[in-house]
Order: structure tokens, then sequence, then C-alpha cells
């Protein structure tokens, strides 16, 4: 393996990912955890799949390879959890999901042997948490996020809690609901910095996601009632509910904590860009009922409590928590902990733009990061395809079009209209 000048197969290979609007920023222990995943072969074949999913027959035209041949290599990708599979009209549909969350997640998911997961979470370790290019990329160029929170339903028993904000409510109406090993507590403990939170079967997968994972392994099919047990643990346990930014089908949800997260990670050090869309609440301090204990600051995952002095000449040393509302998401584990009753979560003026579904959240973030003419035109094998790209990605960066694309209305109201009407 030759660090210093890769392959040309995962350079191909880190040019299709990061045709996805998250990308993957090229560096070296991205290639190498790409060899770990992919033979040489496989990173070529895959690095000219498209983007949008895909049949057998389609990808054996894109490598013109015959029809069992294609077949045999696919069903080993999703074996492995590198492509999902799922069933539509009897007909298997395969995608290449994005590095996050996606197959770097799915190589942890659960215990095995047949790559070296201690070195895989040292280069995850190394990629995603000590440098910061990629999640640096990941969340600063453009205003629509990967993720989500959850807001804590136990703490909300009274509040207007609408159905989408609901973790329960994903559980409830899942087709398939599938729990695995926590990929971030995982990789953290092959590299000695793991908490004492669950790591096995508390990361949830749902839907069609899901039933690939099933299918394959990486994760074990539960109920309903299950489910909502194991939502409970994670109550338990202060973990926050982190999930797919969308409002219908949900693919993931992580029970996160603060110290092994990559999202709780990764917005302790960009909070001011938002990397995490936070709940529609906020936590709002009682000052009569709070005593300056800490516990709200002690159990924050993103370090928004602190204690300042309460200013009273009588009681010098008395403090109180203060929230910073620009790092706050919203997950309301401090109200859980607070025992005097302190705070409450109270509704945010203005409500947080969920997008509708994953085709709307991805069209998007690829608005947002100039990238949607490759979501257009994604078989870059055709040469139409890759000219019509390349014009298309210059008219995109025109001031006028960009700002055009980059209103609100554009990007919510009039995007979402046009996807619900062809959903129909």
């Amino acid at each position: 393996m030759n660090e210093t000048s890769p392959q040309p197969a995962y350079q191909h290979l880190v040019e299709r990912l990061n045709r996805f609007p998250q990308g993957a920023p090229p560096a070296e222990a991205l290639t190498q955890i790409l060899q770990i995943l992919f033979s040489a072969e496989e990173a070529e074949l895959v690095s000219i799949l498209p983007i949008k999913p895909f049949t057998a027959e389609q990808a054996s035209q894109v490598w013109k390879t015959d029809l069992n041949s294609t077949r045999k290599i696919l069903e080993s990708l999703a074996s492995r959890a590198i492509l999902l599979d799922i069933e539509q009209n009897g007909e298997s549909v395969y995608v290449l999901p994005p590095p996050m969350a996606g197959f770097f997640e799915f190589s942890l998911m659960r215990y095995r042997n047949d790559v070296d997961q201690k070195l895989l979470s040292e280069l995850f370790y190394q990629y995603l948490t000590i440098e910061d290019d990629f999640m640096g990329a990941l969340i600063a160029r453009g205003e629509t996020q990967l993720g989500r929170v959850f807001v804590n339903e136990t703490i909300l028993p009274e509040a207007h809690v609408l159905d989408y904000e609901r973790a329960s409510e994903v559980v409830k109406t899942a087709m398939y609901m599938g729990i695995g090993v926590c990929y971030c507590r995982h990789k953290a403990r092959h590299v000695n910095q793991v908490c004492d939170a669950p790591v096995d079967e508390i990361c949830m997968t749902f839907n069609g996601a899901a039933e690939s994972l099933i299918k394959h392994g990486f994760a074990r099919q539960v109920d309903v009632a299950e489910g909502l047990d194991l939502l409970q643990k994670a109550y338990d346990h202060n973990l926050v509910q982190f999930g797919e930014n969308v409002r219908q089908g949900v693919s993931f949800i992580c029970n996160c904590c603060g110290c092994c997260c990559e999202a709780m990670i990764a917005h302790r050090k960009f909070g001011a860009s938002r990397p995490i869309h936070t709940s529609n609440f906020i936590p709002v301090i009682d000052s009569q009922d709070c005593n300056g204990c800490g516990k709200c600051v002690n159990i924050c995952p993103v370090e928004a409590m602190t204690l300042v002095s309460t200013n009273d000449p009588h009681a010098p040393k008395m403090k109180r928590a203060k929230v910073d509302e620009d790092m706050c998401l919203g997950c309301g584990v401090c109200v859980r902990v607070c025992n005097r009753d302190g705070i409450h979560l109270h509704e945010r003026p203005e409500r947080v733009i969920t997008p509708l579904n994953t085709v709307h959240r991805t069209v998007m973030m690829a608005i947002e990061r100039g990238g949607l003419q490759d979501l257009i035109f994604d078989n870059r094998v055709l040469l139409s395809h890759r000219s019509m790209a390349a014009v298309l990605g210059v008219i995109l960066k025109l001031s006028p079009v960009k700002r055009a694309l980059a209103n609100q209305q554009v990007k919510s109201r009039y995007l979402e209209a046009l996807i619900e009407r062809i959903s129909l």
C-alpha cells in the first residue's frame, strides 16, 4: 500500500464520493480507510456508479459486464454494507450511501473479523476527529445539515410537539427497524476513549436502510415495543437522539453521548456554523429555583450550559446556570437532570426548517454546496452527462442564479411542493 501515491482507482472513488452533497475531502487517512473497505477493482467500479438508486441492469450497462457477474459484485458489496440493497416492486434497487451517515458507520455496526476494526477505528478517529477537513466541509458550505436533534419527550408531556419531532413516532411508523452496535463508541473503545454509555444494540436504523442492514446481519430487527424500550434506555442514560434531518422516512437515529459521538464533538468545534439542526425548543433558567449545582453543566453534551455569578451582594459566591443559545441543541437532557425544577423548555421564537424527506434534503444540500449538477447528470460514464454537468456547474456559480437558488422559499416551500407532486 503506497500511502503517498494511492492507486488511481482510489482517487477515482474519492472523486465519486465528493459528488455527494456532503463529500469526503481527500486525505491520506481516507485513502487508507477505502483500501481496507474496497479492493482496487471494487473502488474503480463503484467510482462510476450513479448517485441515484440503480438496478443491477443499469450497473451492468455502466460497467459493461454481464448481468450475472454484475449481480455477484453488487451482492458482495451489499453483504458488507458498502451498498444498500432495497426491494422495490419485487426487484433489488441498489444505492451507494454517503460516507456519513453511511458506509463509514456500517463498517463498525457489528463485530466482524473480515476487516481490521481496530485499525479502521484509528483511521476514522484521525480523519473525522483529529483532522478537521471532513467535518468542516460537511457543515461549513451550507445551512442544511445532515442531522437534527429530537427533543427528549419525557420532559415535555404537556408541550406541543409535532409528530416528526418525536423519536417515538419514528419508531412507531417505520416499515423496518434495526438496532446495532454504536459506531462512535465502538470506535472510541478501540482508541481507548470509550465512556460507560451503552455500545451494543443502541444504534437505530429505519425503513429501507434497516431492511438492507438487517438482511446482511449488520442490524437486528426489532418490533415497536422493543424499539420504544430501547429509546427509554437511551433516555435513562441521558443520551441525545440525533437523527436524519427529514420529516418523513427517517433512516437513522443515533443515541449520542457528548464524549464519543462525532456529531457532538463537531458541534463543540464548529457550533457557530450550526453543524446540527436543533430542536424547536430552548431551555430557560428559572433564576429563583436554580441553585447553581452544576448538574446541567456536567450533562450537556455540547457545553452549552455554564455557571455564572448571580451578582447577589448578600451571597457573593452564589451561581446559577446560563444557556448559550447559539450552542444549545434543545435536546432537553439538562431539564431531565435538574432536581429543582429550575429549567424548562420553551419553544424557539422561530421554527427550524426541516426538509420533507431525503430527496428534499439532498437537493437542498446540493444547491447550497454548488453540486446540483452532479445530482441531475450523475452518469459520469456518458460523455453527455459529464459535459452537461460541467456546463450546469458554471451556470450555477453565476451570482444571480446562486442567489435565487439560495432563497429560503425556493429551497423549502417550492421545492417541497414539487417533490410532493412528483411522489404522487
